[in-house]
């Protein structure tokens, strides 16, 4: 039977804000119902036991209905997927002079949505790569299906390294419909698999973000948009992160609908110093909230 725990989240936390403030939420194993306002998440534990969860708003704290043996745990991955530790207090001060941030503020916003592990992230990033949004989803989606395990009642866990090395180039390019991605994701799995790269030390590293930056691009298939993309839901936005979406929402807000160069951009931001990859996120994502 799910035992109910909960959890204090910070005072200007809001949890809507806080789930689809990226788009993760509308990726596998993440369910997110807007109505009710419940996200449920299934997570691969370190033991092999997937354990589930569902989280929902219960006035200043969170409420989390878990079949994990575990309350330890569930709540360390409450506290980790919605980033309740992060301190953002800085950006908001920030948010607060630029009138296009304001909501920011109003709505305890930044706090992007991510996964249980690195590695999680970094196979959904991957995943991410020169293709549609509705691609990305269904590339989650079978990796979920296929090659997770089922966490009762919550549904399946995102696969876990050893899980995705097993599978076969052939299978991860016809059956999960990688495509070119097939053998990055492969590759990346059996060197995790492996303990040739550990992608959660990155999460606590001090390193310089250069640094970082090109130990993230070692990997097969990650490029500057995709290390920057990472390295956001690391807590390090110096990056902008810039892609398709992004151009065309800075073309339309910001340069009266005309193409700008990526010098251009980030010259824009240049004022938010190490926050700007959060700054040009919740200014050009603003009217989703």
């Amino acid at each position: 039977m799910p035992r109910i725990l909960t959890v204090d989240a910070p005072s200007n936390f809001d949890f809507r804000t806080a789930v689809r403030g990226h788009g993760w939420f509308d990726l596998r194993p993440f369910v997110f119902d807007d109505g009710s306002l419940s996200l449920v998440y299934a997570n691969e534990t370190v033991a092999g036991n997937p354990f589930g969860m569902r989280v929902t708003a219960a006035g200043r704290a969170l409420r989390i209905e878990t079949d994990s043996p575990s309350g330890k745990a569930a709540v360390e991955t409450v506290r980790r997927i919605l980033r309740l530790d992060e301190d953002l207090s800085e950006f908001h001060r920030m948010a607060k002079g630029e009138p296009e941030l304001k909501w920011v503020v109003k709505k305890g916003g930044g706090r992007l949505l991510r996964s249980a592990t690195v590695f999680e992230d970094l196979v959904k990033t991957i995943c991410t790569t020169n293709c549609s949004w509705s691609l990305t989803r269904v590339m989650t989606a079978n990796l979920v299906e296929r090659l997770g395990r089922e966490a009762k009642g919550f549904g399946k866990a995102f696969p876990t390294a050893e899980a995705l090395a097993e599978a076969s180039e052939k299978f991860l390019r016809d059956e999960i419909r990688a495509g070119y991605r097939a053998p990055y994701l492969k590759e990346v799995a059996t060197r995790v698999a492996r303990r040739e790269i550990d992608p959660e030390s990155w999460l606590d590293s001090s390193v310089s973000i250069a640094e970082l930056k090109r130990e993230i691009k070692g990997v097969k298939g990650v490029g500057d948009y995709a290390a920057e993309n990472l390295l956001k839901l690391l807590g390090r936005y110096e990056g902008l992160a810039l892609d398709s979406w992004l151009r065309a929402r800075f073309k339309e807000k910001h340069n009266g609908g005309r193409p700008a160069s990526d010098p251009k951009i980030e010259r824009f931001y240049a004022r938010f110093g190490r926050w700007r990859g959060l700054a040009i996120w919740c200014d050009l994502s603003g009217h989703w909230h």
